[in-house]
């Protein structure tokens, strides 16, 4: 049985135009798939609007949340009004609605009185707003005439207990997807499911990250052994650059799982950086397309596309970072040092994004967000306490305003000369490269350069490597 799995994000079903247009699509394709799943972020705004309910509340502030609650109500009731005609239609959907509403403001009045709010309430009240769309989606879907229903994710998504960036287990979730979604697909049912939530084993429910309904899609397809998973966005697919930086940025047809991951670590922000892994030990393609522009054929990303040696498909740049170094004489030789460094790198909770050190050891130089500096430098200089007085180390200091520039494409592997274009590029420019570093699947090289110097590198990279290479 042939079944795709179809993610919109926030833009996609972001207002009642767009969800005009998102289900629009769906009917459009419900004859040429045997099954669809739709997976649906929240509308555009909504889950900012209901995490700061709840951080304010919690700082003591009883007011913001019943604006919020009066707001997230018009907000809604215009988008129904417009997307259904059926009046008995509008008013059960508008009660439904409203009980959410109501389960927000409770949420807050509560949080209001203890005065915190704890990552397991956030991702309960976070949740909240797909929960409402997936339901307004699926009412427009049945007035155009295709049978669909609203499911939460939280009967379905089986995850730990990390609350904010929760982890499915896959097998739990493949048994219980299956029970709840066949029964709809077989009455030919559309169900409408809530992107970036899920639920621990006994049902508390969690959220899979910011940005998590790409994630959803990708669990959900490989639980139920989809044919291919689209994800619906407001570009064309994935681009080999920023169009805001590249305006001659163009779209790449086809990527590899490994290039699409890159790209994603490094800043690209059409996927989430986990969306892959799922679909990846399932080897599904998965498509990126444009809600808005729904004939363009998008980006496949697949398993081992076809790649000619030497080409650099897409450039990509990471900002607000700083360059933390270790260094001294002293550390040449003496095993155990770059353990204890990113050990107390990891205490603090740090995303290492890149590493470089010198060989002669007297240097250990590694990438992070310029927000976890301090403390990060005060981990390494309580760790490293008796290297630095001893002089084994002589300081630990960061350079920050800079950024990660990261030429992908699997063409590189094996290719000669890729490395020496790059830095050609940037040298007719007068950039200075700090570091680099290539991961080992060779299909990305890493540049640190100034912060000032990025949009020029990237425009650089892209004409002179990309469109010439």
């Amino acid at each position: 049985m042939s079944t795709v799995v179809m993610k919109y994000g926030g833009t996609s079903v972001g207002s009642a135009q767009a969800i005009v247009q998102a289900v629009e699509i769906v009917r459009q394709h419900a004859s040429r798939w045997e099954h669809i799943i739709v997976v649906v972020s929240a509308m555009r705004g909504v889950t900012d609007a209901l995490i700061e309910g709840a951080t304010t509340a919690a700082q003591g502030d009883d007011e913001s949340y019943r604006s919020i609650v009066a707001d997230l109500r018009v907000k809604h009731t215009l988008a129904v009004a417009e997307l259904l005609k059926d009046a008995l239609a509008r008013t059960e959907l508008l009660r439904a609605i409203e009980a959410f509403l109501d389960e927000f403001a409770s949420f807050c009045r509560s949080i209001h009185v203890l005065g915190e709010v704890t990552p397991r309430a956030l991702d309960t009240i976070s949740a909240l707003g797909e929960r409402m769309n997936a339901r307004v989606v699926a009412a427009r879907l049945q007035s155009v005439g295709i049978a669909a229903r609203a499911v939460d994710a939280t009967e379905l998504i089986v995850t730990d207990r990390r609350f904010q960036q929760a982890t499915p287990l896959m097998e739990a979730t493949r048994m219980r997807a299956s029970q709840r979604l066949q029964p709809l697909l077989s009455e030919g049912i559309v169900p409408i499911v809530t992107g970036f939530i899920g639920a621990t084993e006994d049902g508390i429910t969690t959220t899979l990250g910011r940005g998590g309904s790409d994630y959803s899609a990708a669990i959900l397809g490989a639980a139920l052994d989809a044919a291919e998973v689209w994800t619906w966005t407001d570009v064309d697919g994935v681009l080999t650059a920023d169009p805001r930086i590249v305006p001659e940025a163009r779209i790449i047809p086809e990527l590899s799982y490994s290039e699409v991951a890159e790209l994603a670590y490094f800043g690209a922000k059409v996927l989430h950086p986990k969306t892959i892994r799922p679909v990846v030990e399932k080897g599904i393609p998965l498509w990126v397309k444009n809600t808005f522009n729904p004939t363009c054929p998008g980006t496949r990303v697949v398993s081992e596309p076809k790649s000619t040696p030497g080409t650099v498909k897409a450039v990509t740049a990471i900002q607000g970072l700083s360059m933390v170094t270790v260094e001294g004489r002293g550390m040449m030789g003496v095993p155990g040092i770059a353990a204890r460094t990113f050990s107390a790198v990891a205490s603090q909770g740090a995303n290492v994004l890149m590493i470089s050190q010198a060989s002669s050891e007297q240097s250990i130089c590694f990438v992070i967000p310029t927000v976890d500096v301090p403390d990060v430098i005060i981990a390494l200089e309580q760790e490293l306490a008796l290297e630095i007085a001893r002089r084994d180390i002589d300081r630990v200091w960061s350079m920050d305003d800079v950024v990660i520039v990261s030429a992908v494409g699997a063409g590189m592997r094996g290719t000669p000369g890729v490395a020496a274009g790059l830095f050609n590029a940037l040298a007719s420019q007068e950039i200075n490269v700090i570091a680099i570093a290539q991961g080992s699947s060779e299909c990305s090289i890493s540049l640190v350069i100034d912060a000032d110097q990025a949009t020029q590198a990237v425009r650089q990279i892209h004409q002179e490597v990309i469109n010439h290479g």
